[in-house]
């Protein structure tokens, strides 16, 4: 697991100086404090940080072939390199190391572009090619790791993390907010790829790769399975293929010359992933849970009790009020605004964890491939409704909402029925996206000052495809990918492509990454998403409560406790309402308030101080929509504001 980054460029009064490219090695030393490398010709700049998991003494990167006209840069892991290290000696190669990295510029001798489809792994990379002077970034398939980059004035630079390229020159990278990604940022809680929330700057999508060439850049999508295929099959059949493919994701995944452990959280996800790698393991697992004092969001005694049965050697963190001294450094090392506050206890794990060890697996993405959220429930019920005539549906809604009071508490079940009723009338993409929104449309054209709404007309003009920068079209379209299947499945593959790499992945590199921490999900390995899209969804969700992940639970059912495989989902987030009422209310109210905030034009003041009088008065809950404004606030302020 390492940081790259580097430029590429053909005239030579745009080459990159020696001094910026220490500079943005710099800004990525937590993703490699081990090592570092650089390799530069006429044509390009090649930056590495390395954290050592394989290989320790060997696999230095910049890494080249024989006669050192192919040079790589890597992040990531590659799991089936000893597989592929055997067909590369098979066609002749000769291998000098025995890590991962060595394949990668061999097989792209082999095959180009092509290497991808031979790749099983967490990556993101570059080579490049000395012979045809040209540059290749490619990224794996789900998007665990992130890859950025920036063209300008015939040059393209690039950076595991967009802080690499913040330390280029204004002139080369301006401190330039996107309108657009301020205004996804509001609904979804993140900046969705391909954009960041600086203009021009990019995100290379998931299972995409890009070659620059002469002055021009070309982006491809190397992998997009059919998510229209459905595969039937008894359920008997489809629980021991999942089991089969899961035991070998883990294990592929265990590899690693450091010590290795797991997050507990106590939920399905997590307690399978664990069970199976205790079952591969001659010693206790070191497993890690974080909580806190609110039981509402606390989950220790369910990772406590799954540790119990599996048999880890277990460890407990808990997160106090006093989390107000993370949160500003969330906010320094994050990229861009991110409004998932479940990125706090994910920060203080990963930092706890990293004293016992150096590579952890995770249980991310069980949710999205076999239906574990509340939400696929309320569409699957919502869908049903929409099977009554038009009149008496409206009319249930709107008797449904006069008589559920309005909730001040963000996870109370009242809240969670005041939400499904509220959309309950709307297309199913769009009844999705507004369960999934921080601020809907109307709630931001309310919030927007004038100048903010002249941005957006302004930037939406000048588009070819404006479109592409509706959330509501941009959710439209991940729904279309899988326009064949039941309306459920259509929203766990929209989110596959959206909020798992948007939200999830990005927010367990980030956190984990600033310790130098390595995260892996057996989960991602793509053979697993693959079946897990093609299974039909009663394999996965039944429409009663707790009947969810029900494939998953039958292949696990003798690693899954019973009090865990019943148990309601909890989900990992934050009791952040509380706290902006009672020990952070101050804090809140003096930077959301501050004239320097107010004075960016971005916001009406007389909202803003709304959104906090309803919050603290107990009146509405808007602890989720505060915490968005002000994760944005604190990153404009480390790298916007003048120092």
């Amino acid at each position: 697991m390492c940081g790259i980054c580097g430029a590429v460029w053909n005239d030579p009064a745009g080459a990159l100086d020696d001094g910026l490219l220490k500079a943005m090695m710099d800004r990525i030393a937590h993703r490699g404090p081990d090592d570092s490398g650089v390799y530069r010709d006429d044509h390009v700049a090649l930056g590495f940080r390395r954290l050592a998991i394989v290989d320790l003494e060997g696999a230095r990167q910049p890494l080249c072939n024989e006669d050192g006209t192919v040079w790589v840069v890597f992040n990531g892991e590659i799991y089936n390199f000893p597989e592929l290290q055997r067909l590369l000696e098979g066609r002749g190669h000769v291998l000098r190391s025995r890590g991962d990295t060595e394949t990668l510029v061999h097989l792209y001798e082999d095959e180009g572009p092509g290497m991808f489809q031979h790749l099983r792994g967490m990556f993101a990379l570059a080579i490049w090619d000395v012979r045809r002077r040209s540059l290749l970034l490619g990224r794996d398939r789900l998007g665990q790791k992130p890859l950025l980059y920036r063209e300008h004035a015939g040059r393209l630079v690039f950076a595991s993390e967009l802080k690499a390229l913040l330390a280029l020159p204004d002139a080369d990278v301006p401190r330039r907010v996107d309108p657009t990604a301020v205004d996804h940022y509001l609904t979804f809680g993140y900046v969705p790829q391909p954009r960041t929330i600086l203009d021009g700057a990019c995100k290379l999508p998931p299972a995409h790769y890009a070659v620059w060439s002469e002055g021009r850049l070309r982006v491809e999508r190397y992998w997009s399975p059919d998510w229209n295929r459905e595969r039937r099959r008894t359920a008997s059949e489809d629980a021991e293929e999942l089991r089969a493919t899961l035991e070998e994701a883990v294990r592929e995944q265990m590899v690693a010359d450091v010590p290795l452990g797991a997050f507990l959280s106590g939920g399905v996800d997590s307690t399978a992933v664990v069970g199976l790698m205790q079952r591969a393991s001659s010693r206790p697992v070191k497993t890690f849970a974080i909580g806190f004092p609110d039981a509402a969001y606390d989950e220790t005694a369910f990772a406590a009790a799954a540790a119990r049965a599996i048999g880890t050697e277990h460890h407990t963190f808990i997160v106090e009020p006093k989390a107000w001294e993370t949160i500003p450094e969330l906010a320094r090392r994050f990229d861009e605004p991110f409004a998932d506050s479940s990125a706090l206890p994910t920060w203080r794990v990963a930092r706890e964890t990293r004293r016992e060890v150096t590579v952890a697996l995770t249980g991310d993405a069980g949710d999205e491939l076999f239906g574990g959220y509340d939400r696929y429930r309320a569409l699957a019920l919502t869908e049903i409704l929409q099977r009554v005539p038009v009149g008496p549906r409206r009319a249930l809604a709107r008797t449904m909402s006069r008589l559920i009071p309005r909730s001040g508490k963000a996870k109370s079940r009242l809240r969670a029925l005041e939400r499904l009723t509220e959309r309950i009338d709307r297309p199913a993409a769009n009844r999705y996206l507004g369960w999934m929104t921080t601020f809907d449309e109307v709630e931001r054209l309310a919030l927007y000052a004038d100048d903010q709404l002249d941005r957006l007309a302004t930037y939406s003009a000048g588009l070819a495809d404006p479109g592409s920068i509706d959330p509501a079209t941009i959710q439209a379209r991940a729904f279309a990918a899988a326009d064949g299947r039941d309306v459920v499945t259509r929203a766990m593959v929209a989110d596959i492509l959206t909020y798992l790499p948007g939200d999830l992945l990005y927010k367990v590199d980030m956190a984990s990454m600033a310790h130098g921490l390595e995260c892996r999900a057996p989960f991602l390995d793509h053979r697993v998403v693959e079946l897990a899209a093609a299974m039909p969804v009663d394999r996965k969700l039944r429409l009663r409560p707790g009947r969810s992940k029900v494939v998953l639970k039958r292949a696990c059912a003798d690693l899954i406790p019973e009090r865990i495989s019943r148990r309601r989902k909890m989900g990992f987030g934050v009791p952040v309402g509380r706290w902006f009422r009672n020990e952070l209310k101050d804090e809140i109210s003096a930077i959301l308030l501050d004239p320097s905030t107010l004075a960016r034009g971005l916001f009406r003041p007389d909202r803003v101080r709304l959104l906090i009088d309803e919050h603290a008065a107990g009146r509405r809950e808007h602890g989720h929509r505060l915490w968005a404004l002000l994760m944005l606030e604190l990153w404009m302020r480390e790298y916007l504001d003048p120092v």
